[in-house]
């Protein structure tokens, strides 16, 4: 039976592990991601919009810098316990210098982002608790990176997360994300497994046509710099929503 989102600890998920194997330096995957969402970005005025959320944030910090320069509000709403102490003491005592990098690339991709690491980050506000939950329509723009298909070894479940976070956003509203390419259950340090379910553009592009308009969905290359976690790349979508049924209709 495929393991789903219910089945797993998120709360012991190896932070530590996880920023040395991804964020510890600047990979070109990462700045191919950043590079993208920074075209889209700028095509929004500074500080437009009122709220956004980074569903299932992660201890990831680039896309909170990436999506500042256009929002007043960031929720940056994760359920692991590990990743919500992370956040919050990135955002009590100082993002970690690795960070460093990754905001003077948001920075040079979009000069509107403030100049220092803690300015940027001002307006993210760490929120503990389950993506799933979300009031539908309360967002003016979501982001999401490495979630859906990695919260989850079964399709329709990747599908359901998908449509969720669709859904917390108002009719109309921003959509920009990531996914990693055919990603099978990987391993993150020397021995925790975590689950996933192998995407592709194509799958993507067909679980969102019904949830979006003005879709585009494009697609990078494997990163050798990275460990071999068995993906074949990135994914990447911007899009915004259609006015959607509720999770029942």
């Amino acid at each position: 039976m495929p393991i789903r989102n219910d089945d797993v600890d998120w709360d012991g998920w190896p932070v530590e592990d996880y920023l040395a194997e991804n964020y510890r330096e600047l990979h070109p995957c990462d700045a191919a991601v950043i590079a993208h969402h920074a075209a889209y970005y700028r095509t929004l005025p500074a500080g437009s919009l009122a709220r956004m959320v980074e569903f299932g944030a992660g201890p990831n910090l680039y896309p909170l810098l990436s999506a500042a320069p256009v929002t007043r509000r960031i929720d940056a709403v994760e359920t692991g316990a590990a990743n919500v102490d992370y956040l919050r003491r990135q955002l009590a005592a100082g993002p970690d210098a690795c960070w460093r990098r990754f905001h003077a690339l948001c920075r040079r991709l979009d000069p509107r982002l403030p100049a220092t690491l803690p300015e940027a980050l001002a307006g993210v506000r760490v929120v503990h608790g389950d993506v799933r939950a979300l009031p539908s329509g309360q967002y003016a723009l979501a982001s999401m990176h490495f979630v859906a298909e990695g919260a989850s070894e079964d399709a329709d479940e990747f599908a359901a997360f998908c449509g969720h976070f669709a859904r917390c956003v108002v009719p109309g509203g921003h959509l920009v994300a990531a996914f990693m390419e055919n990603l099978p259950p990987y391993r993150i340090g020397a021995a925790s497994r975590w689950p996933a379910c192998p995407v592709d553009a194509e799958r993507v592009a067909e679980v969102f046509a019904p949830l979006t308009e003005e879709l585009a969905v494009t697609r990078i290359d494997a990163d050798p710099t990275l460990p071999a976690y068995g993906d074949t790349g990135m994914v990447l979508l911007t899009g915004r929503t259609r006015s959607l049924p509720g999770p029942g209709g």
